[in-house]
C-alpha cells in the first residue's frame, strides 16, 4: 500500500475513534525517513584519511540565469500553506498543553483533537513530510495519563523510565581488577558480536557491578527469561548476531512498558518515525513498539539495514541509537568508518559514545555470570498464552472476570495495549492466559457486543445483596435481576457469576469494584511523590486520591499530607491498617486471622528475588500476595505475609 495512501487511512481511523470516545530508539533529532534505509556502499573499516572530507559539491546549486523583469503583483512574496498549517497546529497544541497543566483536561483534549484534525485536512493528509513530527507530537500527547477516552484514568497503561537513560547520566571511573579479570575473561568468551575491552567498557563493567548498577543489571537478567528464547529465534530467521539480545537488555530491561527521555518504547526502544517505517503500528489505542514480537522483528531488520549501510556492527548500533545520517556526518568529517575513532574525536553525541559501551559491558558480563556473581539470578520462565482475533473493542477487566485472572495479567499478556480497552474500529489479537481462550469465548458470548466496554462479571461473595452490588456497579437492582433473570435474593449464590449491566459512561464506583474504607489513612508526602505514585503505592485509582484531597492534575507541590482512603473488596473480612510513612517496613495483623504480614517498601535495584530472599519467602508468593504483580517499582508498597 502507497505509504501516504496508509498513513491517511490511520489518520481517518484515529479521528474516526476519538468522535466516538469523546466528541529505533535514537535520541532526539531532525525528522527520518519512514522507509528502511537504502543500501548504501559501506566505508572503508580502516582510516582513510585524517583531514576532513568536504561536503559533496552534488548540493551546491549552479548559478542561474538573472531573472526575467518582474511586475509589481510577481514580487509578492509567496506562502507556504503547510508553514502556516504547521503554526496552527503548534498553537493549539500549545494551549493544549497549558490546559493540561492546569488541570483542565476536557479542554486539553479538545486542542489536541483539533490539531489532529488539522493535519488531517483533505488538502494536506500528511502529504508534506515535515507534518509527520507534529503527527507524532500531538498523538503522543493525547495519549498523556488523563486524556483517555475513559472517564478512568487508571484504566491508563503505566510505562517504566528506560534503564538506558540512568546508565547515560552516570560515570564510572576504570577500576584496574575488574579491567584486568575482564580482559582474560573476553578472551573465552563466544559470542557472534564482536567484543572489545576498552576504558569505557571497563568503566561500565565497573558501574554494573556496583551497587546502584547491579540491581537494573539483575532486574534485566530476570525479566529477560520471557523473552530470550522468541528474541533469538527471530534474530536468527532475520540473519543478524543473535548476541544483539544484549542491545534491547542495556536500552529497556526488556520491559515492554519502557520509555525513554526522548520518547522512545518498548524493549527496543524504538523512535515514533522509525517505527512505522518497519511496519510497526501506533494509534490511540495500540503501540506495536510495545509489542515484544513484532518490535523484535522489526528491530533485526533495521539493525540488518544498518550493518549493511556501515559494514560495521559497531557503528550499526551507533546509528541505530542516534540515527544513520549522525553516524555518516561523523564518518565524512574525520574520514574514521571506525566506531572508536569517532569516540576518541568526540564527533557523536554523548548518549552515542556511551551506547556501545554500555551494551559491550552487558554482554561481557551477561556471558560470563559466574564471574560476575549473577549465576544466582533465576531467570523468569516465558509466559504461555492463546490468542483470539476479536473485531469488536472489550474492556480488559471484563476480559479478566471472564477468565478469573487479574486486569494486570491482561494487561500484561497484551503490552501492545496503551488502555484497558481495545481498539474499537480494527481487529485485535487479544492474547489469553494458557487454556483460557474457550472459557472466554463462552463468557463474553452473554454479552452484548456493544456493551462488552461497560458491563461486567461480578463473583458473588458471602453477604452480597443486589442492593450492595448496584451501589458498587453504579446500576439498579432492578437491571442486575432481570438481566440474570433472578426472582429474589435468594437467588444470589456464593461463587456463581452475575452479569453487571452498567449504563455507558458510567464506572463502577471504585476499581475493578472494590470498596473504600471509611476512614482515611494519612499519608505524609515526600520528594518526588506525585498522585499517580501514590495511587500505585496504595492500589487505588488516581482518580479517587484526586477526589478525596480536593485536587487536579499530578503534582503534590505544596502539600505535606495526602489523605487515602484504603481499598477493601465488598467480601473482603480484613481490615487494612494504614501504611507508616517513614519506616521501611510495618508489622500488621489481620483482624480475623492470627497470620501476621509485614508491608515492604521497594528501594531501588531490589528484585522480587532479592525481596523474597530478605523476608523468607518465595516469588511466587509475593506475586500471589500482591494481586498477580506483574511490575515492579521503587517506592511500591508490598504485601508480605508470615505463613
Amino acid at each position: 500500500m502507497n505509504m501516504k495512501i496508509a498513513k491517511l487511512y490511520l489518520l481517518t481511523a484515529l479521528l474516526s475513534a476519538l468522535l466516538l470516545a469523546g466528541a529505533a530508539c535514537q535520541t532526539a533529532q531532525r525528522p527520518v525517513a519512514l522507509l528502511p534505509p537504502a543500501q548504501a556502499n559501506a566505508p572503508a573499516p580502516k582510516a582513510v584519511s585524517t583531514a576532513p572530507v568536504p561536503a559533496s559539491t552534488a548540493q551546491v546549486p549552479h548559478p542561474s540565469p538573472a531573472p526575467a523583469k518582474q511586475t509589481k503583483s510577481d514580487t509578492k512574496p509567496k506562502t507556504d500553506p503547510v508553514a502556516d498549517l504547521i503554526a496552527q497546529v503548534e498553537k493549539e497544541y500549545q494551549a493544549g498543553q497549558d490546559n493540561y497543566k492546569a488541570g483542565r483536561l476536557e479542554a486539553a483534549k479538545q486542542n489536541l483533537e483539533h490539531a489532529l484534525g488539522l493535519l488531517g485536512s483533505p488538502e494536506y493528509a500528511l502529504s508534506d513530510n515535515r507534518l509527520e513530527p507534529e503527527f507524532d507530537r500531538v498523538l503522543e500527547a493525547l495519549n498523556s495519563p488523563g486524556l483517555q477516552p475513559t472517564e478512568d484514568d487508571s484504566s491508563a497503561q503505566k510505562s517504566e523510565p528506560a534503564p538506558i537513560d540512568e546508565a547515560n547520566e552516570v560515570t564510572f571511573p576504570v577500576d584496574p581488577n575488574i579491567k584486568a579479570k575482564a580482559e582474560a575473561e573476553i578472551k573465552a568468551t563466544h559470542s557472534d558480536l564482536p567484543l572489545m575491552l576498552t576504558d569505557p567498557v571497563a568503566g561500565y563493567i565497573t558501574y554494573f557491578s556496583s551497587t546502584r548498577g547491579r540491581g537494573v543489571l539483575e532486574r534485566a537478567l530476570v525479566r529477560g527469561g520471557r523473552y530470550h528464547d522468541m528474541i533469538q529465534s527471530v534474530l536468527r530467521n532475520e540473519g543478524v548476531p543473535q548476541d544483539l539480545i544484549y542491545l534491547a537488555q542495556a536500552e529497556s530491561g526488556f520491559h515492554p512498558l519502557a520509555v525513554s527521555h526522548a520518547g522512545a518504547r518498548g524493549i527496543w526502544q524504538f523512535m515514533a518515525s522509525r517505527a512505522r517505517g518497519y511496519g510497526l503500528e501506533r494509534s490511540l489505542w495500540i503501540d506495536d513498539r510495545q509489542d515484544p514480537e513484532k518490535s523484535t522483528r522489526a528491530a533485526a531488520r533495521h539493525l540488518k539495514d544498518l550493518y549493511n549501510q556501515f559494514g560495521d556492527w559497531y557503528l550499526a548500533m551507533a546509528a541505530y541509537n542516534s540515527g544513520p545520517g549522525t553516524v555518516q556526518q561523523a564518518v565524512r568529517r574525520t574520514g574514521y568508518a571506525d566506531f572508536w575513532q569517532l569516540y576518541k574525536r568526540n564527533v557523536l553525541p554523548k548518549e552515542t559514545r556511551n551506547y556501545v559501551p554500555i551494551i559491550l559491558a552487558v554482554t561481557i558480563m551477561a556471558k560470563n555470570p559466574a564471574q560476575y556473581g549473577l549465576d544466582e539470578v533465576v531467570a523468569e520462565k516465558p509466559v504461555p498464552y492463546e490468542t483470539v482475533k476479536i473485531d469488536y473493542p472489550v474492556d480488559l477487566r471484563l476480559v479478566a472476570e471472564c477468565v478469573d485472572a487479574s486486569p494486570a495479567t491482561l494487561q500484561d499478556l497484551n503490552p501492545r495495549l496503551l488502555r484497558f480497552t481495545t481498539p474499537k474500529d480494527s481487529s485485535f489479537d487479544l492474547h489469553l492466559p494458557a487454556g483460557t481462550r474457550d472459557l472466554y469465548l463462552s463468557a463474553v458470548e452473554t454479552i452484548p457486543r456493544d456493551m462488552r466496554v461497560w458491563w461486567r462479571y461480578h463473583k458473588v461473595a458471602p453477604g452480597d445483596t443486589l442492593a450492595s452490588l448496584a451501589r458498587i456497579y453504579r446500576t439498579t437492582p432492578r437491571s442486575i435481576s432481570q438481566v440474570n433473570h433472578l426472582e429474589s435474593e435468594e437467588d444470589l449464590q456464593p461463587e456463581s457469576k452475575l452479569i453487571i449491566p452498567i449504563a455507558p459512561g458510567r464506572h463502577a464506583s471504585t476499581e475493578d469494584g472494590a470498596t473504600f474504607s471509611r476512614r482515611a489513612s494519612r499519608y505524609t508526602v515526600h520528594k518526588g511523590d506525585t498522585v499517580q505514585t501514590v495511587a500505585d503505592n496504595f492500589g487505588v485509582p488516581a482518580t479517587m486520591v484526586r477526589r478525596w484531597n480536593h485536587m487536579k492534575g499530578d503534582s503534590l507541590h505544596g502539600r505535606r499530607v495526602v489523605y487515602v482512603h484504603l481499598p477493601l473488596t465488598p467480601s473482603a473480612n480484613e481490615t487494612r491498617a494504614s501504611v507508616a510513612s517513614k519506616s521501611k517496613s510495618t508489622k500488621i495483623l489481620r483482624t480475623d486471622s492470627p497470620i501476621s504480614a509485614t508491608r515492604h517498601t521497594v528501594r531501588p535495584g531490589e528484585t522480587l528475588t532479592s525481596i523474597a530472599s530478605t523476608h523468607h519467602t518465595t516469588v511466587d508468593a509475593l506475586k500471589r500476595d500482591n494481586g498477580d504483580l506483574a511490575i515492579l517499582r521503587p517506592g511500591m508498597i508490598l504485601v508480605i505475609k508470615d505463613r
